[in-house]
């Protein structure tokens, strides 16, 4: 990683993709200390002490923006909820699945101008429900229309915002946009987890043994769960393809050996990301309707403690274990969808149909496309478990004495959009290596 980052500083075109991004990601921190309008910055001192449920979800992943009711509050969870709408309609209307699967940059223009018309709708609705979920806590200046539209248009501006510098990073910068912008939002509060680890050690200004075999147990677990990660992410299984002699032109072209390389989790960390704003969504369209809902009884007082669950420990075990079990069984099949949505094993075996090649002990056509099915079907199973009980069992182990809750969706977004920026990197690195020896 690091030979990678030094040969990207050394070259001039990726070194100035580094620096426009490392711009866009100054601008980003800077918006999550811009207090939206209207908004009493005393009295939200006192309000946002503690943020749990989904605001504390929310705030680890706009990097505390949510905490000081900035204009970035609301992070880039709508887009994220509108992407995972569009793709799952696009299952099921005809016309955008053509426009996914034979549209080509066309296509894909409009799929995008369609997810983010959508982001900006669902913007709109959940900053009408964060401001009816707060307005009784007195954060605001007052009570007016005028301040509430000022609060509104101010955190869906904010998303807005948001949407363009992820484009601008995928585009301009080292790629990666949304999930850089998640990223930064978490690693900015590696600093605060220094200070609780701290504090563990040196409670009340005194020194504890036991704060300080805590915190080397936290540390300990964390280095094996990102190696974890890091081993599941970078595992493939590599399927050998054999091409026979062909005529190409007047030359005879020899028989080539090479392999499919099949990642174990091919989706990456989006079905980790995706997972989580799907189960927090109940909770912010409740929020729209009931503001109070947190301290009412039934049946949406149960939905709203079960969707918040995934962040908080305060609703009681029995809401934790149900959302714990939906949870992972969601990241398995967002690992599916996504795994199918970008390989898939009837095109590859045309693919190697056409061009004279074949898996050895397999026929061509058909069983080579089960075949590959069936391969992928048991990657995408273990890895996509691994990583769901990865960011399932830190959920429960916050009714025991370890409260290591910090270490398990936020290290597998972590590490798995590393990994994502090291391997673009890798890949402009590349093209450059390309160019230049074509010019030449």
């Amino acid at each position: 990683m690091f030979k990678t980052l030094k040969n990207a500083l050394k070259t001039p075109d990726v070194r100035k993709r580094l620096l426009y991004t490392l711009l866009l990601v100054v601008v980003f921190r800077l918006g999550c200390y811009i207090t939206v309008p209207g908004v009493d910055s005393i009295a939200l001192n006192d309000a946002m002490n503690s943020t749990q449920g989904i605001a504390g979800l929310i705030d680890m992943i706009s990097g505390g923006a949510f905490s000081r009711f900035s204009v970035f509050a609301m992070s880039i969870s709508p887009y994220i909820t509108a992407s995972i709408v569009i793709q799952l309609l696009a299952m099921i209307i005809p016309s955008l699945e053509r426009l996914t699967k034979e549209g080509g940059e066309a296509g894909r223009q409009k799929i995008n101008r369609y997810t983010k018309i959508l982001t900006i709708v669902l913007a709109l609705v959940e900053s009408i429900g964060i401001y009816f979920a707060y307005k009784s806590s007195g954060i605001f200046v007052d009570d007016t229309f005028l301040t509430g539209a000022l609060v509104v248009a101010g955190l869906v501006t904010g998303t807005s915002i948001l949407m363009w510098l992820g484009d601008q990073i995928t585009n301009k910068g080292v790629g990666n946009g949304i999930s850089l912008l998640i990223f930064i939002g978490i690693v900015s509060g590696l600093p605060r987890g220094v200070v609780t680890l701290w504090n563990l050690i040196v409670p009340s200004g005194a020194f504890s043994t036991t704060g300080l075999l805590t915190a080397i147990g936290i540390i300990i677990g964390a280095i094996v769960l990102v190696t974890g990660v890091v081993f599941v992410q970078q595992a493939e299984r590599r399927i050998p393809v054999q091409y026979s002699k062909k005529v190409v032109g007047r030359k005879m072209v020899g028989a080539q050996n090479t392999h499919i390389p099949l990642k174990l989790a091919m989706a990456g960390v989006m079905p980790i990301i995706f997972a989580s704003s799907f189960m927090t969504f109940p909770a912010m369209i409740i929020q729209i309707f009931v503001p109070d809902i947190a301290s009412q009884t039934g049946f949406l007082a149960g939905l709203y403690n079960f969707s918040i669950a995934t962040s908080t420990s305060n609703v009681g075990i029995g809401y934790s274990i149900a959302n714990a079990i939906v949870y992972l069984l969601l990241i398995l099949g967002f690992t599916y969808f996504y795994t199918y949505a970008t390989f898939n094993p009837a095109e590859v075996s045309n693919n190697i149909k056409k061009n004279g090649g074949f898996i050895p002990g397999i026929r061509a056509g058909k069983p080579t496309t089960e075949y590959l099915s069936s391969v992928i079907s048991k990657l995408t199973f273990f890895g996509g478990l691994f990583l769901a009980i990865i960011a399932v069992l830190p959920m429960l182990l916050r009714f025991t004495n370890l409260n290591i809750a910090f270490g398990g969706t936020s290290i597998l977004i972590v590490v798995g959009v590393a990994l994502e920026t090291v391997q673009q990197l890798e890949s402009l690195l590349a093209m450059r290596h390309y160019k230049g020896f074509l010019e030449k």
